[in-house]
C-alpha cells in the first residue's frame, strides 16, 4: 500500500509543521533551560545561608515600608513594628520554603526570556471609552455624606484604640508568662 500525497510536504507553505533542524534546536533549547534550572536548585541548596541573610534583609526593610506606608499613627506604627521584629523566624522559615519551591523556575523563566529575543507583543488596542458627565450631590445628600463621614472616622478611631490596647495586653500577658 503506498500513500500518495497531493500536495508535497513543504515547510514554506505549512507553518505548523517545523522543520527537523528547529525541532533539534528546541529540543537542545529545552534541555539547556533545564540545566539551567537544575543548576539554579543546586546553588540555592549550597547557598542558603547566603539565601536566608537576603531573605533577612528583604524583610527587615519591606516590613518597615510596608508598615510606614499603612499606619500614619506613632503608637500603632511602633507597635506594629515590635510585632513585626517577633514574627521574623516564621517568616524566615516560610518565605525559605517558599523561596527553594519557586524561585529558581521563576529565575530560570525570566533568564530564558532575556536570552529568547522575541519580539514583543503588539500592545492591546484602544477601546472607546464613553464619558458621562455627573451632577454633583444636592446639598442635603452632601450634608448626610459628611455626617456619615464623620461618624465612620470616629468609629475607627475607636477601633484603633481598643485594637492598640489589646495587643498592648497581649504583649504584657506575653512577657509576663514568660
Amino acid at each position: 500500500m503506498t500513500i500518495v500525497r497531493k500536495k508535497p510536504l513543504n515547510p514554506t507553505l505549512n507553518p505548523s509543521v517545523s522543520p527537523p533542524e528547529n525541532l533539534a534546536e528546541k529540543y537542545m533549547e529545552a534541555e539547556r533551560m533545564h540545566d539551567v534550572l537544575l543548576l539554579l536548585q543546586n546553588l540555592i541548596n549550597r547557598e542558603e545561608a547566603t539565601v536566608k541573610l537576603i531573605l533577612n534583609c528583604l524583610y527587615d526593610v519591606g516590613s518597615v515600608n510596608l508598615i510606614n506606608q499603612k499606619l500614619r499613627l506613632k503608637p500603632l506604627n511602633r507597635v506594629m513594628k515590635l510585632i513585626a521584629r517577633m514574627s521574623k523566624p516564621a517568616f524566615r522559615i516560610i518565605a525559605l520554603y517558599w523561596f527553594k519551591k519557586n524561585c529558581p523556575q521563576l529565575i530560570t523563566n525570566w533568564l530564558h526570556t532575556q536570552v529568547s529575543f522575541e519580539k514583543p507583543q503588539k500592545p492591546p488596542e484602544q477601546v472607546p471609552i464613553e464619558v458621562v458627565k455627573l451632577e454633583p450631590y444636592s446639598i442635603p445628600q452632601t450634608e448626610s455624606i459628611s455626617q456619615e463621614i464623620i461618624n465612620l472616622r470616629s468609629q475607627v478611631r475607636w477601633l484603633a484604640g481598643i485594637s492598640i490596647i489589646a495587643i498592648a495586653v497581649l504583649v504584657v500577658k506575653a512577657t509576663w508568662l514568660n
